[in-house]
């Protein structure tokens, strides 16, 4: 599943139509439209704002669907610009052998 389908379904599992939905993340509504038609999806840096709207973790959001009903039961939304929203950015530009490299780092650290 690409990312504008799980927003759109996200979208309807809230019951937040797309007019809201741009008006809350201050996405133009053509944007949203080109998502639906496949045509794009939501570049890096509007990754965050729509997690923080549809209140979901850019996991939740970019990964694995069938984890998601599992991890909704906590959420937490990051502020654009907070140490952590860079940190989630940066994560996500990584390969998959740098992200499993960062978290044993992080790991190493937690001990």
């Amino acid at each position: 599943m690409i990312i504008s389908e799980r927003i759109f379904e996200l979208l309807k599992e809230r019951g937040m139509s797309q007019r809201e939905f741009s008006i809350r993340t201050d996405i133009s509504q053509s944007a949203i439209s080109d998502w639906k038609r496949k045509k794009t999806n939501p570049s890096a840096e509007k990754i965050m704002l729509i997690c923080n709207v549809l209140e979901v973790t850019p996991y939740e959001l970019l990964g694995e669907t069938e984890s998601r009903a599992e991890s909704r039961t906590e959420h937490v939304l990051i502020d654009t610009g907070s140490d952590e929203y860079d940190l989630i950015e940066k994560y996500h530009r990584l390969s998959k052998s740098k992200r499993t490299r960062l978290l044993g780092y992080i790991d190493a650290l937690l001990e």
